[in-house]
C-alpha cells in the first residue's frame, strides 16, 4: 500500500511599510481578529522605548495585549531565553490562538519567531521591527534562531510571520551606528541583485545623512521587495536565496569570534569586501567593481579593514562552523559583476586567509 499526504499551506502574509502606520496596523488587527489576545515581546530597552505606547495603541483598537521583556543583547540570543519566554507564556495562560508580537530588532525578531514556531506547536507572530536593520532584513523570509557557543544561529526554524509592520517612525532616534547595520543589508541588496539601487546609494549620501525619511523608506521598500521576490521562489534556503548570504559567510564568524562586540552590518560589510577580494582575485570581479563596493563602504561610514587583533586561521576555523557549510564544503557567495552573484564551493584555505591578511591592514585604492 501508498498513501500520498497533500500538504498544501498558504505562507501569504502582507508587509506594511510607512511612516506613523501603527495606528493604522492595530485597526487591522481589531478588524481581523477582534477577540484574540496578543503578547507583546520586547529586549528590555525597546520595551523601555516604546513598550507602552505599542501596548496603548492595541488596547485602543480594543484588543487583549500582555507584555513579556527580556535582557537586552545578543548574548541573550540563547536556548534558555526561549525556555524562560515560553514559561512566562505559560504563567500567563497564552494558548495556541495568542498571537505574539515581535518588538524590536533582529535579535528580537529570531527569539519570537523561534518562541513561536515551538510554543504549543506554533502559534502565530507579527514582526513590528524598530531598527533599519531588521525592517529590510530579518523581519522578512521567516528566518528564526538562536546561537550557540560554537556559532551564530546553529539552532532555528523557518516560520513565516503573519504579518509585519515597518513603522518608519522608529527609526527617528534609532543611533547612528544601528543605522549603519541596516545600510550595511541595503548595500547588500544592491550588490546582489540591483545595480540601480547601488548606485542611487552611491550618489544620495547626502540624503542618507540627513535621514530624509522618503529617501529612506524608498530604500526600505526596495529592499523587501527584493526580498520578498528571492523568498517567494526559494523560502527553504536551497538555492536563490543563497545570494543573501553574501557577506555573511566570513560576518558571521567575525561576529562569533568578537564575542558579538562586531556588530552584524560591521561584520556583513566587512565579509562583502573579502568577498568581492576574493571575486576579484578569482578571475570573476573586475578591479573598479571591487573599489566601488569598498568606497561605498567607506563613505557610508562602514568599517573597510578588519581589526588586527582577530587572527586569520581562527577565522577560518569559525567558517567551518557555519550552517551553510555542506559536503564538508564551504560555499562563498561571490560576484561576476554588481547585481550578479553566484556561488562558489571551491575557494581555497589560502586564498581565504590571505585575503583576511590583506584586510588587517587598511584598504585602498590599489
Amino acid at each position: 500500500m501508498k498513501l500520498s499526504l497533500t500538504h498544501e499551506m498558504n505562507h501569504s502574509y502582507d508587509i506594511l511599510i510607512g511612516n506613523g502606520i501603527m495606528d493604522r496596523a492595530a485597526l487591522v488587527l481589531a478588524k481581523g481578529n477582534p477577540e484574540g489576545r496578543y503578547v507583546v515581546i520586547a529586549d528590555s530597552t525597546v520595551a523601555g522605548l516604546f513598550g507602552d505606547t505599542v501596548r496603548g495603541i492595541l488596547k485602543d483598537a480594543g484588543l487583549t495585549v500582555d507584555m513579556i521583556e527580556f535582557a537586552a543583547g545578543e548574548t541573550s540570543k540563547t536556548p534558555e531565553t526561549v525556555i524562560s519566554i515560553a514559561r512566562q507564556l505559560i504563567e500567563i495562560r497564552a494558548d495556541r490562538d495568542t498571537t505574539l508580537i515581535a518588538l524590536g530588532g533582529g535579535v528580537t525578531g529570531d527569539i519570537v519567531g523561534f518562541t513561536a514556531s515551538l510554543y504549543m506547536r506554533s502559534v502565530p507572530y507579527i514582526h513590528v521591527p524598530t531598527t533599519l536593520l531588521a525592517q529590510v532584513d530579518s523581519s522578512v523570509g521567516g528566518k528564526t534562531g538562536v546561537d550557540l557557543p560554537e556559532g551564530k544561529n546553529l539552532l532555528g526554524t523557518i516560520y513565516q510571520p503573519r504579518l509585519v509592520v515597518i513603522d518608519l517612525t522608529f527609526l527617528q532616534n534609532l543611533p547612528e551606528t544601528q543605522m549603519k547595520d541596516g545600510l550595511a543589508e541595503i548595500v547588500k541588496y544592491g550588490i546582489i541583485d540591483d545595480e540601480e539601487l547601488f548606485s542611487s546609494l552611491e550618489n544620495d549620501i547626502g540624503k542618507i545623512g540627513a535621514r530624509d525619511i522618503d529617501y529612506i523608506q524608498s530604500l526600505v521598500e526596495r529592499a523587501c521587495k527584493i526580498k520578498k521576490g528571492i523568498v517567494e521562489i526559494d523560502e527553504h534556503d536551497r538555492g536563490m536565496r543563497r545570494m543573501l548570504n553574501f557577506g555573511h559567510t566570513l560576518g558571521h564568524a567575525l561576529e562569533a569570534e568578537s564575542g558579538y562586540s562586531l556588530s552584524h552590518g560591521n561584520a556583513v560589510a566587512l565579509g562583502m569586501i573579502a568577498a568581492a577580494r576574493i571575486s576579484e582575485k578569482k578571475g570573476h570581479l573586475g578591479a573598479s567593481e571591487r573599489r566601488r563596493i569598498e568606497a561605498l563602504a567607506g563613505a557610508l561610514g562602514l568599517p573597510v579593514s578588519i581589526p588586527a587583533a582577530f587572527d586569520a586561521e581562527r577565522l577560518y576555523e569559525r567558517m567551518q562552523g557555519d550552517k551553510k557549510r555542506k559536503n564538508g564544503i564551504l560555499h562563498f557567495v561571490l560576484l561576476k559583476r554588481i547585481g550578479m552573484p553566484f556561488v562558489n564551493g571551491s575557494i581555497d584555505r589560502r586564498t581565504i586567509t590571505e585575503t583576511i591578511e590583506e584586510m588587517r591592514v587598511k584598504c585602498t585604492n590599489s
